[in-house]
């Protein structure tokens, strides 16, 4: 039988997810050498330091992405992914690293609408694209049906891979709003559970987009 969710669980998961948004830094207050540690005001000043005492060594990059909506500049080794970026430099933790090689879904965001794997993304290459990961999802009403389904249904036990499900569902849903269960595990067959639990979101997904037509047909 499937569980019903608490409202306190799912209130706590949008309101952490809400928090972490908030807490992006759009810009970063003070450049830091990665070399050296030395801090700077400005990347200019950083670029200069590079030629002056780092001759032989590849300078940090200024890069903007925009993530959840929000426009982040960073300054970042250009050999991090985006799966580094999002956790080290921007605090959000929703893509899970587990394989690190791009074979288990668990890093998943979406960029410009399609699913993504960050790990095997460069951020650098990321510029001037749409990022969409867990935690915008988690904060938008119109995803909470998805969310309730996936907490009844019990499609997750350990959870660590649950995000890469929960993107790899939304960005199947904004193409194909009607999915059938095949198309179900087309999409999600990329994401890989040590669980087991895969029977369990196709009903969850099925469920939730139940629920979102009726929304809609109630909001005229």
């Amino acid at each position: 039988m499937p569980n019903q969710p608490t409202r306190a669980t799912l209130q706590s998961a949008s309101e952490q997810a809400a928090a972490a948004l908030a807490a992006m830094p759009l810009r970063p207050e003070v450049v830091s050498c990665p070399l050296c540690s030395r801090q700077f005001l400005t990347y200019s000043e950083l670029s200069e330091h590079y030629a002056a005492d780092h001759a032989d060594s590849v300078a940090p990059a200024a890069i903007t992405l925009n993530v959840n909506g929000k426009t982040c500049e960073l300054i970042i080794e250009p050999y991090l992914t985006l799966k580094q970026v999002l956790q080290f430099h921007l605090g959000l933790i929703g893509a899970k690293e587990m394989c690190d090689r791009g074979a288990c879904g668990s890093c998943t965001v979406i960029i410009n609408g399609k699913p993504a794997l960050s790990c095997n993304l460069l951020a650098a290459e990321c510029e001037g694209k749409s990022i969409e990961t867990v935690e915008g999802i988690a904060v938008n009403p119109r995803w909470r049906p998805l969310i309730d389904q996936y907490c009844k249904w019990d499609a997750m036990q350990c959870g660590y891979c649950t995000p890469g499900f929960l993107v790899s569902a939304k960005a199947l849903l904004d193409r194909n709003p009607t999915p059938t269960e095949y198309e179900i595990n087309d999409a999600l067959s990329g994401n890989i559970c040590i669980c087991g639990t895969q029977p369990r979101h196709s009903q969850a997904i099925l469920e939730a987009v139940k629920l979102m037509a009726a929304e809609v047909s109630e909001n005229g």
